[in-house]
């Protein structure tokens, strides 16, 4: 199997939210709340909600907390409303972006998002500006170290995948979103455990960036990702892995 998601690449090298514990909690919450609202509380039966469950506990987040966000969400706890709403938009040198969000208020929401793209050479697009460069595909990624290549393959083709690339000392599957679960469920099973899994935009076009604008449009998906309401942040971009380098010593 060929190709491979660069921005999914990026973001995983970028690890920029690997110690906010707090708000990865926080984003896991809601979506498992909007995942029950939606299909239901039953996990063997909502394929959407066994999903976000599964992507919580990898982030080791406490049963506690998921039972409570699947109860709110299934309506037996009284709560925020969440809804979802997807922002397209511009970065510096006119990088395309896609903003997921959840937000009890999409008038706060668009309009405080809309003042950090403005504070960083950004903008707001029109529907359908960018939206057309982006698919929505689940990305597994399995550390090779102790993995063999062909192992993985049989698993994962065998449970629906799309594709399986290697990627520095990872390996990356490429599924449908609605065949992740499935994916990742069987690579839990067959004992190989993913360090990261998640259901995002892929580009399907990509603008390689010098390191200045890198480092730009870098620094805004990060205050993006900061905002509460922002669930993911995706971006048609190729950085280098020496740019990558780079910008990971700045600190």
């Amino acid at each position: 199997m060929s190709g491979h998601s660069k921005w999914a690449s990026i973001k995983h090298k970028k690890g920029a939210l690997d110690a906010k514990r707090g708000k990865i909690f926080n984003r896991h919450a809601r979506l498992i709340e909007v995942a029950a609202r939606s299909g239901g509380a039953d996990v063997d039966i909502n394929v959407r909600l066994r999903a976000e469950v599964q992507a919580a506990k990898s982030a080791n987040m406490p049963n506690d907390k998921i039972d409570k966000a699947i109860a709110k969400g299934a309506g037996l706890i009284k709560g925020v409303i969440y809804e979802e709403a997807v922002y397209e938009a511009y970065g510096p040198e006119g990088v395309a972006l896609m903003i997921d969000t959840l937000t009890d208020s999409k008038n706060r929401t668009v309009g405080e998002i809309r003042n950090i793209l403005g504070k960083h050479n950004g903008h707001m697009g029109e529907s359908g500006s960018v939206a057309w460069n982006f698919t929505q595909k689940g990305v597994i990624t399995v550390l090779s170290e102790g993995h063999d290549e062909d192992s993985i393959l049989e698993v994962v083709l065998e449970a629906g995948a799309e594709d399986l690339s290697t990627e520095g000392d990872s390996f990356e599957i490429t599924t449908d979103p609605k065949d992740f679960a499935a994916v990742r469920d069987a690579l839990n099973a067959a004992g190989i455990t993913p360090s990261h899994s998640e259901v995002t935009r892929i580009p399907g076009s990509t603008v390689q960036l010098d390191e200045d604008t890198a480092r730009k449009v870098l620094k805004l998906i990060d205050i993006l990702d900061d905002h509460d309401d922002v669930q993911n942040v995706s971006a048609n971009i190729d950085i280098s892995d020496e740019i990558m380098e780079t910008l990971k010593n700045e600190g």
